[in-house]
């Protein structure tokens, strides 16, 4: 199909039809930690997506699909993106949905900051504003008090410092790598790390039918949303698909009280607004040839 650059308002359907699949991929996630290892979890989420993606781009590909010019860059990206799901499956297992999406938000904030000196972008001043409010949205949410998990916090910070690697190590190797590439090399290094690590949790498990189920359903809403968060550039200019990305947070919050009745308390509240609209702020005011969206890491 040729690209078409001329139906926005599709192009930010398809985005919000991403969102809702990541978002309702974090409830499930969730739902799944909460009983099982993050690894065993992990694992079949990501066997299921090197299986989707293989069977979706080898008949076209061929052997190219394996190919990759900067082999120990592409590898180093995949091994950030399993250890984002990883620490991302410990928050949510003892975090809030709405909190730990926000928390996680802080990644296109950092790369923004990073990506001055080390890429040379330019961002303009008012960027910086939106950025500091945002982060002040951060500290509102996991302020003294808030009652959310210190470990949890932890990890889920800890997931923005991967989340960072694997977005910068994106924008290095998009010249040189295809986007197919990139996805298969991800889903197998994800899948070998944690089949690896869910081995050793496999004593004495036992996983009812539905919840294999549920763990096959992750692995889909995965896909799923990867699938419709690429297909929405060929009907909007990434100016237009940026800020709505953010709606993954208003999903999160929704989705965690329909599922959950986690109702956050309004500092919480407050700062998970600030981060929407320092995100959204910043994607509008980034200069036409950098806006581009940041796709969540997130499981």
């Amino acid at each position: 199909m040729p690209e078409s650059k001329d139906r926005p308002f599709f192009g930010i359907a398809l985005v919000m039809l991403a969102t809702l699949s990541f978002a309702s991929a974090d409830v499930v996630t969730k739902y799944l930690t909460g009983i099982y290892p993050v690894s065993v979890v992990m694992a079949v989420r990501y066997v299921l997506n090197v299986v989707l993606v293989a069977a979706f781009f080898l008949p076209r590909m061929g052997t190219a699909l394996f190919h990759t010019n900067r082999t120990a860059l592409v590898f180093v990206r995949s091994v950030a993106l399993a250890l984002a799901s990883l620490t991302l499956g410990i928050a949510l297992r003892s975090m809030p949905v709405g909190e730990t999406v926000a928390i996680i938000y802080l990644a296109p904030i950092a790369i923004m900051a990073i990506a001055v000196p080390l890429l040379h972008e330019r961002v303009v001043r008012a960027q910086w504003f939106w950025a500091v409010a945002a982060f002040g949205g951060v500290l509102l949410i996991v302020r003294p008090g808030a009652g959310l998990d210190p470990f949890g916090v932890t990890m889920a910070l800890i997931n923005v410092g991967f989340a960072v690697t694997y977005h910068l190590l994106s924008r290095i190797l998009s010249p040189t790598e295809s986007t197919a590439t990139l996805l298969f090399h991800s889903a197998w290094v994800g899948a070998l790390i944690f089949v690896v690590l869910g081995l050793g949790d496999l004593s004495g498990l036992s996983v009812t039918p539905y919840d294999f189920l549920m763990m096959l359903v992750l692995g889909l809403l995965m896909s799923l949303g990867h699938f419709f968060f690429t297909s929405a550039y060929r009907f909007a200019p990434a100016s237009i698909i940026a800020p709505a990305n953010y709606m993954h947070l208003v999903w999160a919050g929704g989705l965690g009280f329909l599922v959950f009745g986690h109702v956050p308390g309004w500092l919480s509240l407050c700062g998970m607004l600030l981060v929407l609209c320092g995100g959204v702020a910043i994607a509008i005011l980034a200069p036409r040839k950098l806006k581009a969206p940041i796709e969540p890491v997130d499981a």
